[in-house]
Order: C-alpha cells, then sequence, then structure tokens
C-alpha cells in the first residue's frame, strides 16, 4: 500500500509598494477597511472611500490581482486579501528658508505597502503518492542549460533539435 504525503501549493501572491509619500498612520486607516474582504468588494470600498491614501492602495490591489492572474492562473472573483500591512519608510528632508538666513527641515514621511492576496478556490495541499513526491522535490544539478530542461513530450513543444 502505497503511503500519501502532502505537499504544499502556493495560494498567496502579494504586491509591495515602497516609498509611498504619506504617512503609514493616513495609509492604515484606509488599509483596515479591506483587510479579509473579497476583490470586487475591496475595489468598491477604495472607490468610494474620500481619503487620498486610496489611489496607491487600489493600484496595489490591481497590481496583486494581476499578479495571481499570470502567476496562479486564478479567477479574479476568487481571490481575498489575506494580509495587508503598512511599514513605515524614510522621511525624505527638505530645508524650508526662514527668517535671519536660517533653515527650517520639513519632513516628508514615506510608507511601504503590502497587499497579500489568497485565492479561495485552490486548495492549500496537494496529496502525491509518497514514490511521486521524490519526482517533485528532485532538482536538476546539471549546470549546462540545454540539459537541464525535461521534455516530456518532444513532438508538441518543437523537441530538442531546434534549441541551439
Amino acid at each position: 500500500m502505497l503511503k500519501k504525503k502532502l505537499n504544499k501549493i502556493k495560494t498567496e501572491v502579494y504586491a509591495l509598494g515602497q516609498h509611498i509619500s504619506m504617512s503609514a498612520h493616513k495609509a492604515r486607516r484606509v488599509v483596515d477597511q479591506i483587510r479579509g474582504r473579497s476583490y470586487e468588494e475591496t475595489l468598491m470600498i477604495l472607490e468610494l472611500m474620500p481619503y487620498r491614501a486610496c489611489y496607491p492602495i487600489l493600484k496595489l490591489v490591481y497590481s496583486a490581482a494581476a499578479n495571481a492572474n499570470y502567476n496562479m492562473d486564478s479567477n479574479k472573483s476568487n481571490l481575498v486579501i489575506s494580509k495587508a500591512q503598512v511599514s513605515e519608510g524614510t522621511a525624505t528632508k527638505k530645508l524650508k528658508p526662514r527668517a535671519r538666513g536660517r533653515g527650517f527641515t520639513i519632513k516628508r514621511p514615506t510608507c511601504h505597502i503590502t497587499i497579500v492576496v489568497k485565492d479561495i478556490s485552490l486548495d492549500e495541499y496537494l496529496e502525491v503518492d509518497f514514490l511521486d513526491s521524490f519526482r517533485y522535490s528532485k532538482k536538476l544539478k546539471s549546470k549546462n542549460k540545454y540539459t537541464a530542461m525535461a521534455y516530456h513530450d518532444m513532438y508538441t513543444n518543437g523537441g530538442v533539435w531546434d534549441k541551439k
């Protein structure tokens, strides 16, 4: 009797926006509203909220959904915002001229926003036979890039001969 082994599948994809010029406190006010919601509901909330932080967060949600569509081939209606976090970035400093030749520093805060979407239609674990698990975990150790490729059917993908 063959044993079954569970392999973990990647079901989460993220989008990261760095050095966005607004304070982390103002961005957290918007991110707290969308955490745990579906993709369509998030888009409606972000388009109707009157805050300036909504636009860069909306762009990140679009980008995370596009990443999920491209990397996992998932449908956008199955996506849920699983994690959303805002961390403080570096503060850009400028000098404002003041009286008697003095300079007054102005600090413009920046933040880093991470949006993680999860596909709820995919199972997180894939059940694999114990003997097949070696095939999934084995990596090719060849340095030559042409011998490292494994062709399953050489008639459908052009074969080995058209590679230079």
